[in-house]
């Protein structure tokens, strides 16, 4: 059984050159398929790529997730404009023996010379290389593993349960089909009985009559919308054993199913059937919530 839920979570992690990155998964029903990552800055770049790699493996629901990184400390590096340094210092120089000043420069001047020196951290060399994304991959890959796997197991307890509707739904089909012949014996006899009371006779050969009766025959005739519920029975169960998404073709056929019992419902004009018409849409609307929840 393939079926797949659209509801799931996922974690997964990975490790590279003393960087962490964590990702956390979830899924909730949604028609389309939405993706909504939240990354932090040192990793936004590459958020085009991380929900490509969603749409990889999930096709329905709302997918949101949260990435985590943790870097190691003591990985910043420092370096000095070496040239502005020296330019800035001549000039100071310059102008301090110019002025007549004593020459008291030191080198905590130096931090308050505006860019001149440039922390370059581990976060800008993820930005500027690959090595980021790959750890992202390995992360993310692991928790769809897991998110995939939760919206499998709950898909197949969502199979057998639309099985057991599906069961139930040919079960109040096979009523009315053995209801159904009866229908025109009993438009026929209810005719009858009221010419009788109004006490005509010998009207069983009347050929107004038998057009009547012949009539009412056809309009109330189920056997093509009988013929198609039986089938979309047939292709529900099939779809439930399909190794690819089918929630979509499951609404369809729900659609498919109602469009014929209520076209059964207003043919058949009878009691019996329609009480099987009313219990078989009951349970139709819990198939079709549950197919909601169906990737």
């Amino acid at each position: 059984m393939a079926l797949k839920s659209m509801t799931g979570f996922g974690a997964g992690s990975a490790r590279a050159d003393g960087v962490s990155i964590s990702v956390e998964l979830s899924s909730v029903n949604r028609k389309q398929l939405e993706v909504a990552l939240r990354l932090p800055p040192q990793l936004i770049a590459f958020e085009l790529q991380a929900q490509k790699l969603v749409q990889q493996s999930l096709s329905r629901g709302r997918v949101s997730g949260t990435v985590t990184l943790e870097l190691p400390a003591g990985e910043t590096a420092v370096t000095v404009d070496q040239k502005r340094a020296e330019a800035v210092v001549e000039t100071l120089r310059s102008s301090a023996k110019k002025l007549k000043l004593s020459d008291d420069l030191s080198a905590s001047m130096l931090l308050r010379i505006p860019n001149l020196l440039e922390f370059q951290t581990l976060e800008k060399n993820m930005q500027a290389g690959s090595s980021g994304f790959q750890t992202l991959e390995k992360a993310l890959n692991a928790a769809l593993k897991k998110l995939v796997a939760m919206r499998t197991k709950e898909g197949r307890e969502l199979a057998d349960d639309l099985k057991a509707r599906l069961n139930a739904l040919e079960e109040m089909l096979q009523k009315i089909i053995e209801e159904a012949p009866q229908v025109l014996s009993k438009r026929r006899k209810k005719m009858f009985q009221g010419l009788e009371k109004l006490g005509l006779e010998n009207l069983s050969t009347d050929e107004r009559v038998l057009k009547e009766i012949a009539l009412f025959g056809e309009k109330s005739d189920i056997t093509e919308e009988i013929t198609r519920l039986t089938s979309h029975i047939k292709q529900f169960r099939a779809r439930l054993r399909s190794a690819e998404p089918v929630g979509r073709e499951l609404d369809f056929l729900v659609q498919e199913f109602l469009r014929e019992i209520n076209t059964v419902g207003s043919k058949a004009n009878d009691l019996k059937i329609t009480q099987q018409v009313v219990a078989f849409k009951t349970e139709l609307e819990r198939i079709r919530e549950q197919t909601q929840n169906v990737e």
